[in-house]
């Protein structure tokens, strides 16, 4: 017999008050609320993305500093968003609300990895197969290092802020 979420036999602590911040039963991802976070955040988060991408117009046949910048500046953000949400505690109530908008729904949108392949299937072809393939590179390892600072940036701040 499968129990759905929620249900007194699936629940180890069904003898404990429900969670005040959650009046919606359904799952994070189906309910209005966070996705009207996510869609707010996106609409930010995209609008950032066109101002940086404007600043900083693409060629073709160039390096595309306009989508690598945002996808660097991107993956710092959402690591120290998510450390420092972490680090102040459970994902509920504000916070689960500041992830929703500015992680998941800003940082989403700003950052854009469907351009990035875009961009390096177009520097091979047009330009020369070693800088695409550098560009990809240079992205991957990049973003994964920008998001360890901003982790590190986060657990930092934490701990100064956090007596011994």
């Amino acid at each position: 017999m499968h129990n759905s979420p929620g249900s007194a036999e699936s629940d180890p602590h069904s003898e404990l008050p429900t969670d005040p911040d959650v009046t919606d039963p359904r799952p994070l991802h189906l309910r209005p609320s966070a996705l009207l976070w996510v869609f707010g955040g996106g609409i930010v988060g995209t609008g950032l993305r066109f101002w940086v991408e404007e600043l900083l117009p693409h060629d073709p046949t160039q390096w595309p500093w306009g989508t690598f910048l945002v996808n660097l500046v991107g993956a710092f953000l959402l690591g120290t968003l998510l450390e420092g949400l972490a680090r102040a505690g459970d994902d509920a109530g504000w916070r689960q609300r500041v992830r929703l908008f500015a992680g998941t729904g800003g940082c989403g949108a700003f950052t854009t990895y469907s351009t990035l392949s875009l961009e390096v299937s177009m520097l091979g072809r047009h330009a020369d197969i070693a800088v695409a393939a550098a560009y990809g590179l240079a992205s991957v390892v990049a973003g994964a290092l920008m998001a360890w600072l901003g982790i590190v940036t986060a657990a930092e701040a934490h701990r100064r802020r956090t007596p011994a």
